[in-house]
C-alpha cells in the first residue's frame, strides 16, 4: 500500500519522537517501504553561529544525521515539502499534548494535517 513513509520528528524531544518512530518503522517493514526522516533544526542561533564558520554547518548537518541514524538503529512547511520531494504516501509525525498556546495558534501536527495532499499519521504516547 505506502512505498515512501515520511517521519518528521523533534530530536530536541526525543521522548516524544519514539511513538512515531516505532509507528513509521514497523509501516515501513509491513508494506516493504522505503522510510525517510526529516528533522527540523529550531535552534536558530547555532545556525546563525555556524554560518559564521564554514565548516559550521557541517558540523550541525553530521551531528544530525548521526543522531537519526542511532534513533532508527535503537528501534531497529519543510513536512510538506519534503513529503513532496520524497513522493511519500504517508507522513507520520508526533503530537504532543496541547498546550494553551497551542489552542490559539495551532499545532505543527495540526498544520500538517491541514495542508497535506497525502495521508497524515499522528502518532501519540
Amino acid at each position: 500500500m505506502y512505498k515512501n513513509i515520511l517521519l518528521a520528528i523533534d530530536l530536541n524531544d526525543e521522548i516524544s519522537c519514539r511513538k512515531p518512530l516505532l509507528s513509521a518503522v514497523e509501516l515501513a517493514r509491513t508494506f516493504g517501504a522505503r522510510l525517510h526522516v526529516l528533522t527540523v533544526v529550531r535552534e536558530v542561533e547555532a545556525i546563525l553561529g555556524a554560518s559564521a564558520v564554514p565548516l559550521g554547518y557541517d558540523v550541525i548537518t553530521s551531528d544530525l544525521e548521526n543522531r537519526i541514524a542511532a534513533l532508527i538503529r535503537r528501534v531497529n512547511a519543510k513536512i510538506l515539502g519534503a513529503g513532496e520531494e520524497a513522493e511519500a504516501d504517508l507522513v507520520v509525525v508526533g503530537s504532543h499534548r496541547p498546550a494553551m498556546k497551542d489552542y490559539l495558534l495551532g499545532t505543527n501536527a495540526a498544520r500538517v494535517v491541514r495542508h497535506a495532499r497525502r495521508s497524515v499519521l499522528v502518532a501519540r504516547d
